[in-house]
C-alpha cells in the first residue's frame, strides 16, 4: 500500500470528519424552521432472542444486536472484532495454537479443554459444527451478507439448540426476497497487500413464489509476524466462501427457505513470540548442562532481537479449514394463531494444523500433523552451537486430519399465541448428532533437549481419536400478559420456560511415541508394545441428563420503561478426555449454572434529545467447572492430562447508553463489570503446581498433595471492559448521499489466561490492560448513483498488545505468546442495486 494512502486515510479520519462535526454542532444551533428538521430519534432493531420477532427493547434479556450497516461500519469480519463491542464478551485464541480459533468468553463461562462450547455459534437457527482439539466453531466467511448478528449473554437453556452456559450468537444470513432483483458487489484493498471481494445477488424468479439469493467473499491479507526461517508470514488470512439460498412461497401460509454454504481457508499458521525458558524444566531437563541452557537463552535473545513481529520456527506451521453445510427451515400457518416451523441442517467441519509453539528453532512445544521440517542449517542456531548441521531428520508426517466431524441436527416446533395475544408460547424438540468423519490422526515432536533438535534419537508422538455427541431435548415456553385478567395488570408478564435434555459423549484414543526396533511406547500406561492401536487404545461413554428452566418477571411502568428480574438455569455436556493416564478421567461432567438478574430498559426525552439506558445485574452459581491441568499415572509412571471439577460465584453488571444531542449526531458507550471468586477448586500436584496460603499468596505444593487453588485467578475474564463511541453525520448537498464519520474506543482490563498457574510463576499468563482505537468515514449512495465508499482504520495508535499466552512456563518451561493485529487500514468501495 503506498504510503501517501496512509497519509490520505489519517487525514480524512481525523482532519476532515472532526471538524465536520462541530461545524454540524453550531449549524444545529441556530434557529431553524421545526417542520424542516429531521425527526430525532433512536435506531431499534428488530432480534429473535426468544425465537419470534420482537423489538430488542422490549425483550427482557440483555441483548447486542448489530445490523448489516453496523457491522460494516465497525469493519467485522472475524468473531474477535466483535470484542469491545460487547459487554462481558471475550473473544480470541484463549490458549489454542491456532489464531483461526476465535472462541467466545461471556459473563467468565469460556470454552474448557476438550469441552463444547459455553457460547453457542449460530447460522439461521442452527448450531455451528464445533471441533474438539480446537475450540473452533464452523469455518471462515460467517459474516458476509448477514441480516443481523446478535449476542445474547447468560444461560440459554429452554429455547436454543444447544443447551450452554455463557450465551449464543446469533447469525442470521440474508434471506432472499420474492419480490425484486437486488443486491451488491464489493471491493477492498489496504495495507499488509488486503484483497478482498465480496458480493451478493437476490432474483426472484417467479413473482411472490420463488427467490433465488447468491452471496460470496474472497479475502486475502499478508501475516503481520514474518518467519525467517521459512521466509513466510505467520498470522495471514487466506479463505473464500460462498452461500446459495432458495427462498419458496407457493401460498400465503407456507414458505421453505433452503441455504447450502461452504467456506475453505489456507494460511500459515499463527506466529508465536518465544520469551523465554525455565532452567531445569522438562524441555531442558534431560539436558540441563552448560550448553543446553546456553542454547535455550541465546535462542531467547534472538527472540528479543528481533522484535515481537519476528519469528524463528522449526515447523512450516499452518491451519487449514474446511466447512460446509445445508440448512433447510419451513413454516406453515396452521391458523391466525398457531405456526408450526421445522428446521434440519446436515453440516461438515475439517480442520488440520501444524504450529510451533516455542517460537525457536528448539523442538520445545510443537504440534503437528503434516507440517514440513528444515533440511537446512538455521541461523543463530546452528552457527552458534553446531545443532542440527544436516537439517531436521525426525519430522512426523500424517495425512489424516485432526478434527473432521459431521452433524446432523432436527428441530420441530410450534410457536403460538392466544387470550387475544396475551399469550405467547414456544414448544418442540431438538436433536443434534454429531459424529467422527474417520479417524482423527495428530502427531508432535516436542520436548526435545536443545543438543537433540532435528535428531533421529529425539522421535516424535503420535495419536488417533474419535469423539461423538449425542444430544436430545424436549422444551417449551411461553410469556403471558396479566392482562389478559385485568386491565389494570396490562404490561406485566410472566415468563416461564423448561427444558429437559438428555446427552451422550462416545470416545477413543491411542496414544504412542516410536522408540525403535518397531516397538513404541504408549502414552495412557507407559506399555512398550508392537501393536499400539490395540493396546494403547482407550474407550469410554458418558450419558448424563439434566432439566433446565427459566422463570421471569417484567413490567412497564410507562411505555418507554421495562423492568425485569429473571432466575435462569443454564447446564453444558461434558466430555471425553483423550489424554487421560487414570481411568476416572477418561470423561468429565457436565457443568451447571443457576443465574439471578435483574435490569432495565429504558428510552426517554429530554425535550427534542432522545436517550436510551440499559443496565442489568446479575449473579450466578457455577458448579462443575470443567477446568484442565496435568494427571499422572503412579502405577504406570505415565503423564497426561485431566479436566477437574471446580465451583464459583460470578456476579457482574452490564450497561448500554446512547444520547442523540442533535440530529445527525449518536454518542454511545458500553460498559461491563465482571467479578468471578472461586468457592471450591482442588485437584493433586504433580511437583509444579502452586496451592494457596491462608494468608494470601502461593506455596509450592509437592508431589501428590491437594492443591488449593481457590485464589488462582478466573481465565478468560476481563474485569472491567468498555466502549465510548460517536457517529456523525455530515453535510453533503442535497443529492449527494450521506457521509457518516464512525470513532469508537475500547478498554480491556487485565485477563487471566491459566487455569490453574500461579500468575508470579507462570510467566505472561496474566494479559496485560490495553485500548484500541477504530475509526471508519462512510460515503453511502454517493450522487445517488448507488456507489458507496468507505475508509477504515482498526488499532489506529498501533498498539503493541498480547491476545494469548503458552502457559507452560510452570510444566514444561516454555514462555511463548502471541500479539494482537497491528495497525490496519485501507478502502472499501461497493455498488449496490435494487434496494435502495
Amino acid at each position: 500500500m503506498p504510503g501517501y494512502f496512509r497519509g490520505l486515510t489519517v487525514s480524512l479520519l481525523t482532519g476532515i470528519a472532526l471538524p465536520a462535526l462541530v461545524t454540524q454542532a453550531q449549524a444545529q444551533s441556530e434557529p431553524q424552521d421545526a417542520g424542516a428538521l429531521t425527526p430525532n430519534t433512536l435506531s431499534d432493531i428488530v432480534v429473535t432472542a426468544q425465537r419470534r420477532e420482537e423489538r430488542a427493547q422490549d425483550v427482557p434479556i440483555v441483548i447486542s444486536a448489530f445490523s448489516a450497516e453496523k457491522l460494516k461500519q465497525l469493519n467485522v469480519n472475524k468473531p474477535q472484532d466483535l470484542y469491545g463491542n460487547v459487554p462481558s464478551l471475550v473473544s480470541g485464541p484463549q490458549g489454542q495454537a491456532s489464531r483461526d480459533v476465535q472462541t467466545f468468553s461471556i459473563r467468565g463461562q469460556s470454552t474448557g479443554f476438550l469441552a463444547l462450547p459455553s457460547v453457542a455459534t449460530y447460522l439461521n437457527e442452527v448450531p455451528l459444527v464445533a471441533s474438539i482439539s480446537l475450540s473452533l466453531q464452523g469455518g471462515p466467511g460467517l459474516f458476509v451478507d448477514l441480516e443481523n448478528v446478535q449476542v445474547l449473554s447468560g444461560p440459554q437453556g429452554t429455547l436454543f439448540g444447544r443447551n450452554t452456559t455463557g450465551g449464543a450468537v446469533l447469525l442470521t444470513a440474508h434471506k432472499p426476497s420474492t419480490d425484486h432483483v437486488e443486491g451488491y458487489i464489493q471491493g477492498s484493498t489496504g495495507n499488509y497487500d488486503l484483497v478482498n471481494f465480496e458480493g451478493a445477488l437476490n432474483v426472484p424468479l417467479i413473482e411472490d413464489k420463488l427467490a433465488v439469493r447468491v452471496a460470496g467473499a474472497y479475502y486475502d491479507r499478508k501475516g503481520f509476524t514474518h518467519d525467517l526461517v521459512w521466509d513466510k508470514d505467520r498470522d495471514n488470512q487466506h479463505w473464500y466462501t460462498g452461500r446459495v439460498s432458495i427462498l419458496l412461497t407457493p401460498t400465503e401460509t407456507f414458505s421453505n427457505n433452503l441455504m447450502v454454504y461452504g467456506s475453505k481457508s489456507r494460511n500459515h499458521g499463527a506466529g508465536y513470540i518465544n520469551r523465554g525458558f525455565r532452567p531445569g524444566s522438562l524441555v531442558l531437563g534431560n539436558c540441563n548442562t552448560a550448553l543446553c541452557n546456553a542454547i535455550a537463552t541465546r535462542q531467547t535473545e534472538i527472540a528479543q532481537q528481533i522484535g515481537p513481529r519476528k519469528t524463528r520456527n522449526d515447523l512450516d506451521s499452518y491451519s487449514n479449514i474446511d466447512a460446509w453445510g445445508a440448512i433447510n427451515t419451513s413454516e406453515l400457518e396452521l391458523s391466525d394463531t398457531v405456526k408450526l416451523r421445522n428446521i434440519v441442517s446436515y453440516q461438515k467441519l475439517k480442520s488440520d494444523y501444524g504450529n510451533d509453539n516455542d517460537g525457536t528453532p528448539l523442538q520445545a512445544y510443537q504440534i503437528s500433523q503434516s507440517g514440513d521440517f528444515p533440511t537446512f542449517p538455521i541461523p543463530g542456531l546452528t552457527d552458534e552451537f553446531g545443532v542440527a548441521p544436516n537439517g531436521y531428520v525426525n519430522g512426523v508426517k500424517l495425512n489424516g486430519p485432526r478434527d473432521y466431524l459431521k452433524q446432523f441436527s432436527e428441530e420441530l416446533q410450534i410457536q403460538g399465541n392466544a387470550l387475544d395475544n396475551h399469550l405467547t408460547y414456544t414448544a418442540g424438540a431438538f436433536l443434534i448428532d454429531t459424529k467422527p468423519v474417520g479417524v482423527w490422526e495428530s502427531a508432535a515432536v516436542q520436548f526435545c533437549p536443545p543438543t537433540s533438535t532435528g535428531a533421529e534419537t529425539c522421535r516424535g508422538s503420535r495419536g488417533f481419536s474419535g469423539v461423538a455427541n449425542k444430544s436430545k431435548a424436549l422444551y417449551a415456553q411461553g410469556t403471558l400478559d396479566f392482562g389478559a385478567f385485568s386491565p389494570s395488570l396490562e404490561s406485566l408478564r410472566l415468563t416461564a420456560g423448561y427444558r429437559y435434555t438428555w446427552d451422550t459423549v462416545k470416545g477413543f484414543s491411542a496414544g504412542f511415541s516410536p522408540i525403535g526396533g518397531g516397538s513404541f511406547r504408549c502414552g495412557v500406561n507407559n506399555q512398550i508394545t508392537t501393536d499400539p492401536m490395540t493396546d494403547c487404545r482407550f474407550d469410554a461413554t458418558l450419558k448424563t441428563s439434566a432439566p433446565t428452566w427459566t422463570i421471569g418477571l417484567d413490567f412497564k411502568p410507562v411505555s418507554n420503561l421495562l423492568v425485569y428480574g429473571k432466575v435462569t438455569r443454564g447446564y453444558k455436556a461434558g466430555g471425553f478426555n483423550s489424554v487421560a493416564v487414570n481411568e476416572q478421567y477418561r470423561t468429565f461432567d457436565p457443568e451447571r449454572l443457576t443465574t439471578y438478574e435483574v435490569g432495565f430498559k429504558s428510552d426517554w426525552r429530554l425535550g427534542s434529545v432522545p436517550g436510551r439506558l440499559n443496565l442489568t445485574y446479575y449473579y450466578s452459581d457455577y458448579n462443575n467447572i470443567q477446568r484442565p491441568g496435568g494427571d499422572f499415572n503412579l502405577t504406570t509412571f505415565a503423564g497426561g492430562a485431566a479436566v477437574f471439577a471446580a465451583k464459583a460465584r460470578i456476579q457482574g453488571l452490564e450497561g448500554e447508553a446512547s444520547i442523540q444531542p442533535f440530529p445527525g449526531l449518536e454518542l454511545g458507550a458500553t460498559a461491563s463489570y465482571t467479578d468471578p471468586k472461586y468457592k471450591e477448586f482442588s485437584y493433586t500436584s504433580l511437583g509444579s503446581s502452586y496451592t494457596c496460603l491462608p494468608g494470601g499468596g502461593f506455596a509450592l505444593a509437592p508431589f501428590g498433595t491437594t492443591v488449593d487453588a481457590r485464589c488462582v485467578p478466573f481465565e478468560y475474564v476481563t474485569k472491567w471492559m468498555y466502549n465510548i463511541h460517536a457517529t456523525a453525520k455530515i453535510p453533503v448537498g442535497e443529492n449527494m448521499g450521506e457521509l457518516s464519520y464512525y470513532i469508537g474506543y475500547s478498554h480491556f482490563s487485565a485477563q487471566p489466561t491459566s487455569p490453574t498457574g500461579d500468575p508470579s510463576f507462570e510467566l505472561g499468563s496474566v494479559l496485560e490492560p490495553y485500548g484500541l482505537l477504530n475509526m471508519s468515514l462512510d460515503w453511502r449512495n454517493i450522487g445517488e448513483s448507488g456507489v458507496d465508499a468507505s475508509l477504515f482504520v482498526t488499532n489506529a495508535t498501533n498498539k503493541l498488545y498480547r491476545i494469548a499466552n503458552s502457559n507452560s512456563y510452570s510444566g514444561l518451561g516454555i514462555w511463548a505468546e502471541l500479539y494482537g493485529e497491528p495497525r490496519m487500514y485501507g478502502i472499501k468501495l461497493s455498488y449496490s442495486f435494487g434496494n435502495r
